[in-house]
């Protein structure tokens, strides 16, 4: 049976018009990202990674949601993020790389909410 891979509304609900809640990012290397997953950007290359809560980088800020899968782990990659306005399941549907503890979780959708993407439960 083939495995299900997680597409963008699995997670995304709503997007402002126009491009608008979407970010054209560099992935960094070592990196595989997939869709609805929460990123971080590094502080001194400005690149995106997975959040990392206990990292000291800047990946433990999230700053977006990753829009499609990307592959970087043999070297950066383009990317897109949902980056701003947007309507996104509840956090327990987003992916988190590692295990956070969900105070890590919660802090990163305050976070997100911050740049106006908001978690709702599906219903």
């Amino acid at each position: 049976m083939p495995t299900m891979t997680k597409t963008i509304g699995d997670f995304l609900k709503y997007e402002a018009p126009h491009g608008y809640s979407r970010e054209d990012v560099t992935v960094a290397s070592g990196q595989t990202l997939v869709p609805g997953q929460v990123v971080g950007r590094i502080t001194a290359s400005g690149k995106i990674a997975a959040f990392n809560p206990t990292a000291s980088d800047g990946t433990q800020n999230a700053v977006g949601i990753a829009f499609d899968a990307v592959d970087a782990t043999s070297g950066d990659k383009p990317g897109v993020i949902i980056a701003r306005h947007a309507i996104v399941v509840d956090r327990d549907n987003l992916v988190f790389a590692g295990s956070p503890t969900n105070a890590q979780k919660d802090a990163a959708v305050a976070q997100l909410k911050a740049l106006g993407i908001l978690a709702r439960k599906t219903v």
